[in-house]
């Protein structure tokens, strides 16, 4: 079989099990958590979960690019892009360091 992503009405189920509230709380929470990250890091530049990663919003400068289609130099403009930082510690729990 093919890999399986969690659904969000499967990780709202699987969290108020495990917080032994039900779906409709749950849901709350993990709006409310959406919603804290998406203002803190528009407000700080960054969102930490701890034990898990951390958003953090990013300035890329201008640059000048390549049109792949006619190989025309273009000029790319400076933007914010978000990008997410995994822990270390999760990183590590996930995929093992390699043994030296």
């Amino acid at each position: 079989m093919a890999n399986q992503r969690m659904t969000q009405t499967q990780l709202v189920r699987s969290l108020a099990e495990g917080c032994e509230v039900n779906n409709k709380t749950a849901r709350a929470f993990l709006d409310g958590l959406s919603s804290l990250a998406i203002a803190e890091v528009k407000k700080n530049g960054v969102f930490v979960l701890p034990g898990i990663g951390r958003l953090v919003r990013v300035d890329r400068k201008a640059r000048i690019g390549r049109n792949p289609a006619t190989g025309e130099s273009i000029k790319i403009p400076a933007k914010k892009v978000v990008k997410f930082r995994v822990a270390k510690a999760a990183k590590d729990s996930i995929v093992p360091p390699k043994k030296k």
